[in-house]
């Protein structure tokens, strides 16, 4: 046997293995890296809605409060992340956080497609808390993933790929029949 061909007992990894894996490596590596997408902007630095701080630092070097993020209905999944992340960390800071339901509750509310939503479960087949969610909204080609959860820490918002199978998530997801 030359030592180009394969070993007897191996099969070859399939494109969706090498997908999931992967968007695994991306959202663990994002984690252990203790990344936070894009940070929520602070509603006291103008609590008028005038676009004129009153109190503390200016978020823009122009001198005016940053816009708060919205639906980009028309935006790519990229222009969409901050609205996502800021939904995200709302949910987080929330007693809702340890639920895939509030996460897709929210973003629904915002204006996301709950059929183009996936969520995984909350606790573990044996019934302990899961350590981690996910939850993801399919835009395009594209995906927008959170996850949060104790193994987390803070939560993490990323835009892959969609993956093959025409889905954002690896494994079982859990119905959205809510």
């Amino acid at each position: 046997m030359s030592r180009h061909s394969a070993r007897p007992g191996r099969s070859r990894i399939s494109a969706r293995s090498r997908a999931g894996a992967a968007l695994a490596a991306v959202i663990l590596g994002l984690a252990l890296a203790g990344c936070m997408a894009t940070p929520v902007p602070d509603p006291s630095a103008d609590p008028t809605g005038s676009g004129s701080p009153t109190n503390g630092p200016s978020t823009s070097p122009t001198g005016t409060a940053a816009p708060e993020p919205t639906l980009v209905p028309d935006g790519t999944a990229a222009d969409n992340l901050p609205f996502f992340a800021a939904i995200t960390a709302s949910v987080w800071a929330s007693e809702g956080r340890a639920t895939g339901r509030a996460y897709v509750d929210a973003l629904v509310a915002a204006g996301f497609d709950k059929a183009a939503m996936q969520v995984t479960r909350d606790h573990s087949t044996v019934g302990n808390p899961a350590e981690s969610i996910q939850f993801s909204v399919r835009w395009g080609e594209e995906c927008l993933i959170g996850q949060v959860g104790p193994a987390t820490g803070d939560p993490v918002t990323v835009v892959v790929p969609v993956l093959a199978e025409g889905t954002c998530l690896v494994g079982q997801t859990r119905p959205i029949d809510w």
